[in-house]
């Protein structure tokens, strides 16, 4: 499910950054006193009683200013309203309503969604006179003190009832398949090759694609959708507004989809964003396949096999080991097709269950073949398994000291488990319980 984006909205210096970095709860964004130093926009996953969303801040909004600097903030600012779904404006209760504040205001009630008025700085609610917000037309604002964190749960109580309700408009039984890679790959192209027509698209720009798009196609009586997305580039290199808020489509695109395929330049190699969006893809539980485009160049070029840049990828990125590998050219259409089988059979198995007798089979073999080693002193004894999740798989393994099994052992365990059941194009997590009495 695509998460909800939270904006961070307000004219310069009364505390965006401060109050991301509290919400969030680390020091992502720059602090400072001089206003104007959040000119990037910055966006990470926040959680509060159990709702998850993208919490994104925002540059300092100057209206009344032609500094071409100013200029492009203001342009991301719009940005980001319009790719929200709530808004906190966020003011400076020290100062009161300034001028700005009336017009950042005036933007934000225009674009229809839902927004929340908060007043900054108010370190004791009791000795501040915050009221003049109530000009804004948000209702009451609220009081925070982003430096000492007071007040903040309370915004974020109010800010999770404000969200879109937890609901999806899409159907379980659809695979949703996003398409994931840097810029300028071959994304759009392989799947306008993949539906024999052309509806996205193309073009030798890097960056021609702006939103995720979703495409459904039906295969064997299954439906898949496809989800185009924008390349995701290495962060420092996100400086438009438009390609930022790109890269936030295709993070919530993944959340929102059950398989990936992370499209590789085969002429380029594998580069460190690759492995960044492989990882992310991975590490948020989705099945994952790699397709290597415009192989068929590669192979006139060089005489490396599929089988040597398979070997250089699992050694830079070891999960690299469990997904399935396609070789393939959006141009020409060589192998394109196949990549149809491959989400078939990377569904199967993510969702592939096993029985807990056969688990527990499983884990007396491994445990015949390696016991794990002991630790501070303590015999370490695994007594039983048993797989606990699907999408992607989960087993759980119970034993006297779970938090002193060593990580070695752990990945001893995935592998062996791995050599039974294979659960190919899918992260398997083992989960370390300790045996109820």
């Amino acid at each position: 499910m695509s998460l909800p984006v939270v904006a961070l909205i307000g004219r310069p210096n009364v505390g965006k950054s401060s109050l991301f970095n509290r919400i969030v709860g680390t020091d992502h964004a720059i602090v400072s006193d001089e206003a104007g130093t959040t000119r990037d926009r910055h966006f990470t996953r926040a959680e509060w009683n159990g709702r998850s969303f993208w919490l994104v801040d925002t540059g300092g909004l100057r209206e009344d200013s032609d500094v071409p600097m100013d200029v492009e903030i203001r342009r991301q600012v719009k940005q980001a309203i319009a790719e929200a779904d709530v808004m906190l404006l966020v003011l400076d209760a020290k100062v009161g309503v300034h001028p700005s504040d009336a017009r950042v205001a005036d933007l934000v009630r225009a674009s229809g969604k839902p927004w929340m008025a908060v007043a900054n700085k108010v370190d004791d609610p009791r000795s501040t006179d915050y009221y003049e917000f109530y000009s804004l037309g948000a209702g009451e604002p609220i009081p925070v003190s982003a430096i000492n964190g007071k007040n903040s749960g309370d915004l974020l109580d109010e800010l999770i009832k404000r969200l879109p309700p937890v609901a999806s408009d899409e159907n379980a039984a659809d695979v949703r398949v996003a398409v994931v890679g840097r810029p300028n790959v071959g994304k759009s192209s392989f799947i306008n090759r993949l539906l024999g027509e052309n509806r996205l698209v193309v073009s030798d720009v890097a960056g021609t694609t702006r939103d995720a798009i979703d495409t459904p196609f039906l295969y064997h009586g299954r439906q898949m959708i496809f989800v185009d997305t924008a390349g995701l580039r290495r962060q420092s290199k996100v400086d438009d507004g438009v390609e930022f808020y790109s890269a936030l489509r295709t993070r919530r695109a993944i959340d929102r989809s059950d398989i990936c395929i992370l499209m590789i330049d085969a002429l380029e190699g594998l580069h460190n964003q690759d492995l960044k969006i492989a990882a992310l893809a991975w590490e948020a539980g989705r099945g994952l396949i790699v397709v290597v485009n415009k192989w068929d160049v590669k192979e006139e070029k060089t005489d490396k096999s599929a089988a040597k840049f398979e070997k250089e990828c699992a050694e830079k990125a070891p999960f690299f080991k469990f997904v399935p590998f396609l070789f393939t050219s959006a141009l020409t259409g060589q192998r394109v097709t196949k990549i149809l089988d491959i989400i078939r059979l990377v569904e199967e198995e993510r969702v592939k269950r096993i029985s807990t007798s056969q688990v527990n089979d499983a884990l007396q073999q491994l445990l015949a073949r390696l016991q794990p080693p002991q630790a501070a002193g303590n015999e370490v004894k695994l007594n039983y398994a048993t797989q606990v999740e699907t999408s992607p798989p989960t087993i759980a393994v119970f034993g006297n000291h779970p938090e002193l099994v060593a990580e070695h052992y752990i990945r001893y365990l995935h592998n062996g488990f791995r050599e039974f059941w294979g659960f190919s194009g899918n992260p398997l997590r083992i989960l370390m319980r300790r045996k109820s009495v």
